[in-house]
């Protein structure tokens, strides 16, 4: 397997937070070319490989193409609703708390394809390399544009810039993301002319943001993992933003989490709208219930959902 090299410069300020992981990941399926900077894209046949178990179709990048009926499923649940299944089926780490991060439309939820960007600190012989392949092929060197221009609708592309002071994108950059994705963003770094990007209704979760750029960083990678908080993100996971925080949910995991959020909806659903007759305790509702009222709520979430809750749910 060969490196494609994607580095480029641009703007930022500081930050001293460098993620190993996802480079860590990345080399252990990309080998070094004498040609190339150590800098890295998936292939579509790389991506392939490493969500083999993805039941839906792909881009033409390789990334999984989770359709849109399953999206607009999971725009039904919330954080909760999803944690059920993840941890699990052994996967831990797909979660980020709402904590330490800002949200430029606090009460709207955010639920798309991720399409990942790495970015790290600018490194001078590494974009010297870099900056050198480019020149000899006619081309620049990668920049934030060169990801954003990749994005598909659904997307949410989600920028690992190891929590630098240095804005991703700003007004302009940002319409392009919400007019080509009908979608928002996830920045672990800064973007700016929030104002402006508000009024548009756009949703952000981002970590800062400044007037003007300072530190300078490049890019380092585009569609591969990337680190997010505690959670691992890969291309084509599915991700769930709310009041709570962060989901990426496993494009093969995405069927089961819906049907497991919309049975726990379902069965709440119903608990509320008991207690709201004023008829019952909440021990009643909220608690072992008698085979009177079992088989009222089993038989209200087949109605719901079409399933029926496992024997013995409660």
């Amino acid at each position: 397997m060969s490196m494609r090299s994607i580095s480029g410069l641009v703007g930022t300020d500081s930050g001293a937070r460098v993620v190993s992981a996802a480079l860590v990941l990345g080399a252990m399926c990309l080998c070094a070319d004498s040609a190339s900077a150590q800098l890295f894209q998936w292939t579509p046949d790389q991506l392939i490989k490493y969500t083999v178990k993805n039941p839906y179709e792909r881009f033409p990048d390789g990334r999984p193409k989770v359709p849109d009926e399953m999206l607009e499923r999971i725009k039904g649940l919330i954080a909760e609703e999803v944690q059920a299944v993840l941890p699990a089926r052994g996967f831990p780490n797909q979660f980020e708390l709402r904590d330490g991060w800002k949200v430029l439309q606090p009460d709207q939820k955010m639920v798309g394809r991720v399409f990942t960007v790495q970015f790290m600190p600018l490194r001078g012989d590494v974009a010297e390399v870099d900056e050198a392949e480019a020149q000899a092929k006619g081309t620049t060197p990668a920049r934030n544009q060169t990801a954003i221009d990749m994005l598909q609708p659904g997307d949410v592309i989600v920028a690992d810039v190891f929590g630098a002071n240095w804005n991703f994108v700003g007004n302009k950059l940002a319409h392009y993301i919400q007019t080509t994705t009908n979608n928002g963003m996830i920045v672990d770094g800064g973007i700016y002319w929030l104002d402006r990007i508000a009024e548009t209704g756009m949703q952000a979760y981002y970590k800062n943001s400044f007037p003007a750029q300072g530190m300078r960083v490049m890019v380092t990678g585009i569609n591969i993992p990337v680190r997010i908080g505690n959670a691992l993100v890969m291309p084509g996971d599915v991700v769930l933003a709310d009041r709570e925080g962060l989901w990426f949910i496993p494009p093969h995991l995405v069927q089961e989490v819906v049907q497991s959020g919309e049975l726990s909806k379902a069965r709440d659903d119903w608990s509320l709208m008991m207690l709201s007759t004023g008829k019952y305790t909440s021990r009643q509702i909220y608690g072992p219930l008698t085979p009177e009222l079992q088989k009222q709520r089993d038989d209200y979430i087949f109605e719901k959902t079409g399933r029926r809750p496992p024997p013995r749910d409660q």
